[in-house]
């Protein structure tokens, strides 16, 4: 039996993995009060209410080797193969904790894929790597096409403010002056990896303008589905789905609610959409 695991930044809740037959393991979120699991000890609804009255920023942790040891110990003595689907490198250090956990065994049937993605666009890999094992697909056919696929991946989101993304780390002080001015969005998308700054827009309408231009350069393949997201905004993911559908040609509509992880640094009201870019 192939096996697919992946870590809770990919925002597939633990209900929708039990439907897709797959593994999450969580990250934590560290508040002054103590550690959470993503997606198990808190909600995303209570975590965006804990960040809103926490004074600092919330730390998060990596998932450590002994965690991904625990899962590739059961499965490798049912003689089960199994395809790991994690966090970009670039932003956690989760992808090493299992390279380190599979040094530990001598077999070749832990795969683990680096997918430099994380939220509903490494849920988007996810989600097509369960297609492939349904579909009767190997889990080393499976390791490749996600591999070959993880360049194509796009996410294109707008902020309210950098200033969460700063605060954690995960972008510069220069960077995030152009969240600093009245009235101005910041655009965001996933480059190499990394969170980058790619725009500004004034207001998120003209925002959404931009980020259809900006995926208009290359495209989408519909050959795959279009994800949303949004963090603790059903309201803002309504808007920007409605102002989207115009804009794109299929159906295949995968929903996402943003986490805690991602919260951490996204910060609330963040809308975006992931697709896989034409070759």
């Amino acid at each position: 039996m192939i096996r697919i695991i992946t870590d809770s930044t990919s925002d597939i809740s633990q209900d929708q993995a039990k439907e897709m037959g797959i593994d999450i393991i969580p990250l934590r979120v560290n508040f002054a009060d103590g550690a959470y699991r993503d997606g198990i000890d808190i909600t995303n609804a209570e975590f965006y209410k804990k960040l809103a009255q926490s004074e600092e920023l919330p730390t998060t942790s990596q998932i450590n080797p002994y965690e991904f040891d625990n899962f590739f110990k059961k499965y490798t003595n049912n003689g089960d193969e199994i395809v790991c689907i994690l966090i970009s490198s670039h932003l956690s250090g989760t992808y090493q904790s299992a390279v380190a956990a599979r040094e530990m065994y001598k077999n070749n049937n832990i795969y683990i894929i680096d997918s430099q993605n994380v939220t509903f666009p490494l849920g988007l890999l996810v989600q097509h790597a369960v297609r492939l094992r349904d579909s009767g697909v190997s889990a080393k056919q499976i390791e490749q096409e996600i591999e070959n696929l993880k360049s194509r991946v796009r996410l294109v989101a707008v902020v309210n403010t950098l200033k969460y993304l700063q605060m954690g780390g995960r972008i510069s002080a220069g960077t995030a002056v152009v969240g600093s001015v009245l009235g101005i969005n910041p655009i965001i998308a996933i480059v190499d990896g990394k969170v980058e700054s790619v725009g500004k827009a004034r207001g998120r309408k003209q925002a959404f303008r931009w980020m259809i231009d900006y995926i208009k350069k290359e495209g989408i393949d519909y050959n795959y589905p279009v994800a949303f997201g949004s963090s603790n905004s059903e309201e803002i993911l309504n808007e920007c789905i409605e102002f989207f559908k115009p804009h794109i040609d299929t159906q295949d509509i995968l929903i996402s609610d943003i986490g805690s992880i991602v919260g951490t640094y996204a910060g609330p009201d963040a809308v975006g959409i992931s697709y896989i870019a034409k070759n």
